[in-house]
C-alpha cells in the first residue's frame, strides 16, 4: 500500500509539473505575439500589453525585449520545485521571394 502510494504521489507531481510547463509556455507564445502586435507602440507599451496578455494565461511576465519588429519574452508560472520559465519570439512573417 505504501508503495502505491509513493507512485500515486509521484505521477500527480509529474503531472502538476507538465501542466505549470504548459502555463509558461502559452504565456510566453500569447506575450510574444501581443508584444509583437504592438511593438509601433513603443517598447513600454508593447511591453505592457504582453504583461497583461501573459497574466490572462496563469502566467507571468519575467523579461521583455523588443528589437525592431521582433518581440523575445520570457514568462513563468508555478513556484517552488514545480517553476517552470519558456521563452517565446514573434514577429512579422518572411515573405519567400
Amino acid at each position: 500500500m505504501a508503495v502505491l502510494c509513493v507512485v500515486f504521489a509521484a505521477v500527480l507531481g509529474l503531472g502538476h509539473a507538465v501542466v505549470v510547463r504548459h502555463h509558461a509556455a502559452a504565456g510566453a507564445d500569447m506575450a510574444a505575439l501581443a508584444a509583437a502586435d504592438h511593438w509601433a507602440e513603443g517598447t513600454a507599451a508593447a511591453c505592457a500589453r504582453a504583461d497583461r496578455v501573459a497574466r490572462a494565461q496563469a502566467a507571468r511576465l519575467t523579461r521583455c525585449v523588443i528589437v525592431g519588429d521582433i518581440s523575445d519574452v520570457s514568462a513563468a508560472s508555478g513556484g517552488g520545485p514545480f517553476a517552470a520559465e519558456v521563452r517565446a519570439r514573434a514577429g512579422p512573417a518572411t515573405t519567400r521571394s
